[in-house]
């Protein structure tokens, strides 16, 4: 499934990078919305879906599981990534993907990317792998597949550590590695979800697009995709899905307040708690959420969801 996946993605590279009346680095804002087109609402100019900023701070509170589960349920079995080197493993990181693939370098491909960078108006000083860097806006994670390389495989030191921290008030996530650790450490606010460091430079490796579909092991990541990365590991949500799996991963998460709290009361038995509720524990749990004054959600919101819920 996903070497189709990959082959895939590379596909629509080839065409949108080679092709002579579309030669670009970068999709076209209309290129992204085909690409994204379930979502409905506001977009960056680029493009991307612009999911809002409440839902990607009640993703935190998200478990992978809750969110994992949802997804699969919606028919998305290829979003999570885990085994990462983790800069600050306490922390959790939500924010909008920004994608990158690098690939092996080839003098010819990456010749031609270099003169689509020069005519787009990208920066011409440093190395390519600045080009990511340079259009990322607060709340964006910069997603990069560069197919696992550690050695002379470092997309970025602490110099383009400082620039992403400062653009987008978040991190990275690399299918790849980086270099000076102790710099990425000390840029407060910073973080990271790596496969390894190393102390050499980026060699041997070329960029060859920005914000196309991308691999990161066994995910298939979009631009826009909200991103949700904690100790356990990285999933990435569908734009469109966003809304719905935090309304329904919250709503889990009071279920499994509730049934434990009953649980250590001894008021139900594991068995009841652990299968279909009956009617009265349906009324016992209702009544408790509407006790209940540090929701998640809003008491409209909760409201409305319980409308539609199908126990």
């Amino acid at each position: 499934m996903m070497k189709k996946v990959t082959f895939v993605c590379f596909a629509l590279i080839v065409v949108f990078l080679f092709e002579s009346s579309a030669q670009q680095i970068s999709p076209t804002p209309d290129q992204i919305k085909a690409l994204t087109s379930e979502w409905e609402g506001e977009r960056f100019p680029d493009g991307r879906p612009k999911v809002p900023d409440a839902l990607l701070e009640r993703l935190k509170a998200i478990s992978m599981e809750e969110a994992w589960g949802i997804l699969r349920n919606r028919g998305y079995h290829n979003q999570f990534e885990n085994d990462w080197i983790i800069l600050r493993d306490d922390e959790v990181m939500t924010g909008r993907a920004v994608t990158a693939q690098y690939m092996p370098l080839r003098p010819d491909v990456n010749d031609l990317v270099r003169k689509i960078g020069k005519e787009e108006g990208r920066a011409q000083a440093g190395g390519t792998n600045s080009w990511p860097i340079d259009g990322l806006v607060e709340g964006d994670v910069y997603v990069a597949d560069s197919y696992g390389k550690i050695v002379d495989g470092t997309l970025i030191g602490d110099n383009l550590g400082n620039a992403i921290q400062t653009n987008s008030k978040r991190g990275v996530i690399f299918n790849g590695s980086v270099r000076d650790m102790a710099g990425l450490m000390a840029i407060d606010g910073f973080n990271g979800w790596i496969k390894g460091h190393d102390p050499s430079y980026i060699q041997q490796m070329m960029l060859t697009t920005i914000n196309y579909p991308i691999r990161m092991g066994r995910a298939t990541v979009l631009p826009g995709d909200a991103v949700l990365a904690n100790k356990w590991g990285v999933i990435f949500v569908p734009s469109h899905l966003l809304a719905d799996l935090v309304i329904n991963a919250e709503f889990i998460m009071l279920r499994d307040q509730f049934g434990h709290q009953r649980l250590r009361e001894q008021k139900y038995t594991a068995g009841q708690i652990d299968s279909q509720w009956s009617d009265e524990i349906k009324k016992d749990f209702l009544n408790w959420l509407n006790e209940k004054q540090d929701l998640p959600m809003s008491r409209e919101e909760l409201d409305d969801f319980l409308k539609e819920r199908n126990w």
